[in-house]
């Protein structure tokens, strides 16, 4: 990622915050729709849930320009997801119903920019946690 990217990506994110519970329910709603194997995979009750995806993308978009800062933690949280029953194929699903629901959230400011800077964001950090959970061989797929 350039670092017009990682700007795009902040200053987009940043639109997004104030409607954090609302941006959640949408990304949840839309996974699950997507892919409605992986529901069962969470609590019934998702408050904490779209919580902790929130502020989880918070410290990822804001740690993007020092990267290395954020990978331990973004190790740590794929190798739990193995746990959880995530699979590599998951990864694009869910950077899928993440970026619709930027798009929608986003409205007019979703613009052809934000979505590479947006795609890029997510490609880099999703290859790091399957390389991470899984062996570098999975992230290449």
């Amino acid at each position: 990622m350039n670092p017009a990217q990682i700007k795009l990506v902040q200053e987009s994110f940043a639109k997004v915050a104030p409607i954090s519970e609302q941006a959640a329910v949408i990304f949840y709603d839309r996974l699950f729709e997507l892919a409605p194997q992986v529901r069962a995979m969470f609590p019934n009750d998702m408050t904490e849930q779209r919580k902790k995806l929130m502020a989880t993308l918070a410290v990822v978009v804001n740690g993007l320009a020092n990267l290395e800062a954020v990978l331990p933690a973004a190790s740590a949280l794929a190798k739990r997801h193995v746990a959880y029953g995530a699979r590599p194929a998951h990864y694009p699903v869910v950077g899928g119903a993440l970026l619709w629901t930027l798009e929608k959230g986003l409205g007019e400011a979703w613009t052809p920019d934000v979505a590479a800077a947006w795609t890029a964001a997510y490609g880099v950090l999703s290859s790091y946690m399957i390389s991470e959970a899984y062996g570098s061989a999975q992230a290449a797929e």
